[in-house]
């Protein structure tokens, strides 16, 4: 292990704990609010920047996101990732002691499976390459994020139509955290980019400059934008439990596969790390199919009350 990852790794780690226990105090906040209509977006952005416990939350996930930007300058992907998803274990702990929220059988199931599936991208980064990437191409880097911001959005979106209806098919959170993880892991490909500015400029003013004049920040800044509003709707409307570890597991998956290869990363070299990282990513894969094809429980508790009796709308 390298002299940077033993700085990268403890960093990886603040930066996820900051960004979960947000999304903990986030749900709390959004519990105690009036239901989110997608209408009406002006009106939910106030709702949200005048509720002082929901802005805890926000900037605690900007302190994780800032740390992350930062630990992505000299660690590659396949390192950080791992590190980043595993306050998934953190979420489902606080979830179920701060938001008393329960899973299901199968669903507990599910959701142990996807931990064992971040341990296992975790081991097969043990002993690659630590040369982290910083450019990829502008044209692929396009290409990929084109298709993934839209069918982010589409999938996203289509919870919010079943919400709607009165007869819809039940929501159990899968696909909002499968349409948020997108978005959230083509934000993630926006700050793997623009941390290479901070590589190639060593002085503030040019940092600035560069950062400015990047289409990543604006990539960045929609993707964060919309996928929030999304997210905060998922989470006011379903369990954390169960929409924090899709959106984790999805976002994580996406960004290992596509970072590595965009910013021409190592794969492992050894051939059980290799399988390791593979078996890792068809596990995440099957559990979303199984969550996905699991008939919502209600949960217990105030939070789960509350996430099961509030209307999320979308405009028709």
């Amino acid at each position: 292990m390298s002299s940077a990852a033993y700085t990268g790794i403890p960093l990886a780690l603040l930066a996820t704990t900051a960004y979960n226990v947000g999304l903990i105090l986030e749900k709390r906040a959004l519990g105690r609010m009036p239901a989110i209509d997608m209408r009406r977006v002006p009106r939910v952005i106030v709702s949200l920047l005048t509720s002082r416990a929901w802005l805890a939350g926000f900037a605690l996930m900007l302190t994780g996101l800032g740390c992350q930007t930062v630990v992505l300058t000299f660690e590659p992907v396949s390192i950080v990732q791992p590190v980043l998803a595993s306050g998934i274990a953190l979420v489902l702990v606080l979830s179920r002691l701060v938001l008393r929220e329960r899973l299901g059988g199968a669903e507990t199931w599910c959701v142990a499976t996807i931990a064992v599936s971040v341990v296992l991208l975790a081991l097969s980064a043990t002993g690659t390459s630590t040369e982290a990437g910083h450019h990829a191409s502008p044209g692929w880097m396009a290409a990929v994020m084109i298709p993934s911001i839209i069918v982010g959005v589409l999938v996203a979106a289509s919870s919010l139509h079943a919400r709607g209806r009165k007869h819809g098919a039940p929501v159990t959170g899968v696909c909002f955290g499968i349409g948020t993880g997108l978005l959230y892991g083509v934000a993630a490909l926006a700050i793997k980019a623009l941390s290479g500015i901070l590589v190639s400029h060593h002085t503030v003013t040019s940092i600035a400059i560069a950062v400015l004049s990047s289409p990543y920040l604006y990539v960045l800044a929609g993707c964060l934008g919309v996928a929030m509003l999304l997210f905060q709707a998922a989470l006011q409307a379903c369990r954390a439990s169960i929409v924090v570890p899709v959106s984790a597991v999805a976002s994580s998956v996406y960004f290992v596969i596509a970072g590595t290869w965009l910013f021409n990363e190592h794969l492992p070299a050894s051939p059980v790390r290799l399988g390791l990282r593979l078996t890792g990513i068809v596990l995440a894969a099957l559990v979303l199919i199984m969550l996905s094809r699991q008939a919502p429980e209600r949960g217990s508790g105030p939070a789960a009350d509350s996430a099961a009796t509030v209307p999320v709308t979308w405009p028709t």
